[in-house]
């Protein structure tokens, strides 16, 4: 059977079907709210540059904050999916709030920050019961499809989100427009409702301190130094994200079209990425795949310093650039996905997970604040150069991690790691080749 047959084969599996569609509506909704926040604030509220720093800080902070005591206590439920529902249901409530304040006439900045906290909080919540209730509908040998096929809807919704949000916006205004972003998290909530699959157990009595995720993380080597070359990447391409709109509009002088059809390029890129993805780690193995999705992401990006010329020049150089990045950071989330959830042991998953979203998410208020401070000391071409190279340098804790030598996922790496906590998981050396599994669909 194909590639692509195999895919599609999950999605006739009712359980996985279930939670990918809660997973692809929930992700429209994101770029609906991504969209629609932050223009009310600005229109409705009239918003400065301090107060929308505010805002992107109070989304961000629960990531930073939470997640590692989250992932401890998600490891100690027995029902993580209950736990999403309750996500999903809260983050509804709390989008809600703010078309009906409007209405009423009581909407105020406080409330915007107060609302991307709370959907902060509960998103963390989400995601570090997340693999938990993916492995309960996926098997091991099929992490990599699985993944393919949820990256792909995170995809289309960069593509089709912002022009979604944008007419709803213009359409029904801001905080109404957020009526559609609360409506997916009930459509999420009812999916995962449905869903009857076994999870793993919860950790043992005694078991499930807030530093266990920590320790494991770092007495295995190659998750380890994965981790912190992940964690690098994401701070160093925070400079960009931060820095984008503002070097687009004044150094290059973009129009507010064009700037948003780069973005937009981004994401045809990552469903390019998600059709290649499984067929690159077969070619060449999970470890090498990680490798290079580090550098299909991060090496496009230094054209974005580059860009300079007639208009036309720099929106081809930085879409060229966003359409590879976006393909490349397909490749490396899947890979990447797909590795941890093979050697973190189950009764660990979501403190692991905890400690995986500090390092990915929890860097990017740094990265943030970091990226305004020298644009203003430097300027904002040298600080992208800062990020770009940054980014690239990255790929460097994967190479001393091992893993472009890792080909294949180890068998019941997860139970092996857990009975051995101090010892690496990437099963790597000759003795353990019989432990194996292929990455293959």
């Amino acid at each position: 059977m194909s590639k692509v047959g195999m895919r599609a084969g999950l999605l006739r599996e009712r359980g996985f079907r279930l939670y990918w569609t809660a997973q692809s509506v929930s992700l429209v909704g994101d770029e609906i709210n991504i969209l629609a926040i932050p223009l009310a604030a600005v229109l409705l509220l009239d918003a400065g540059a301090t107060e929308m720093g505010w805002l992107t800080a109070a989304a961000l902070l629960p990531s930073l904050l939470l997640s590692i005591p989250g992932g401890a206590w998600a490891d100690r439920q027995t029902n993580r999916r209950r736990a999403m529902i309750v996500a999903d249901l809260g983050r509804f409530a709390a989008i809600a709030s703010v078309p009906l304040a409007y209405a009423w006439g009581s909407l105020t900045l406080a409330h915007l920050f107060l609302t991307e906290f709370v959907v902060g909080a509960l998103t963390v919540l989400f995601r570090v019961c997340n693999h938990h209730v993916y492995a309960s509908v996926v098997t091991a040998d099929r992490y990599v499809d699985g993944n393919a096929l949820l990256t792909g809807s995170r995809s289309v919704s960069a593509v089709a989100g912002p022009s979604t949000g944008g007419v709803l916006v213009q359409a029904l205004s801001a905080p109404f427009a957020l009526l559609m972003d609360a409506v997916t998290y009930l459509v999420s909530a009812v999916c995962l409702g449905r869903i009857r699959a076994q999870e793993a157990p919860p950790a043992p009595r005694g078991e499930g301190g807030l530093t266990d995720g920590l320790q494991w993380v770092t007495a295995n080597r190659t998750p380890g130094l994965l981790l912190a070359g992940v964690s690098m990447l994401s701070l160093c391409h925070t400079f960009l994200m931060t820095l984008f709109v503002l070097y687009g509009a004044t150094e290059l002088g973009l129009t507010p079209g064009a700037i948003g059809a780069v973005f937009a390029v981004f994401g045809l890129g990552g469903l390019a990425g998600a059709y290649a993805a499984p067929r690159v780690v077969r070619h060449i193995g999970i470890g090498p795949a990680i490798a290079t999705g580090f550098l299909w992401f991060s090496l496009p990006l230094l054209l974005v310093p580059l860009a300079g010329g007639p208009a036309a020049v720099v929106i081809t150089a930085l879409a060229a650039a966003h359409l590879c990045a976006g393909c490349g950071v397909a490749i490396l989330d899947i890979s990447t996905n797909s590795y941890l959830i093979a050697v973190i042991p189950e009764t660990l998953r979501s403190r692991v997970m905890g400690v995986v979203q500090t390092a990915n998410f929890g860097v990017r208020p740094v990265g943030a604040v970091l990226a305004g401070t020298l644009g203003t000391a430097l300027g904002l071409r040298p600080t992208l150069w800062i990020g770009t190279v940054g980014a690239v340098l990255s790929v460097l804790w994967v190479a001393a991690s091992g893993l472009p030598r890792v080909r294949e996922l180890p068998e019941n790496a997860a139970h092996e790691a857990n009975a051995s906590p101090g010892a690496d998981c990437e099963g790597d050396s000759p003795s353990s080749a019989s432990a194996r599994r292929r990455v293959v669909g």
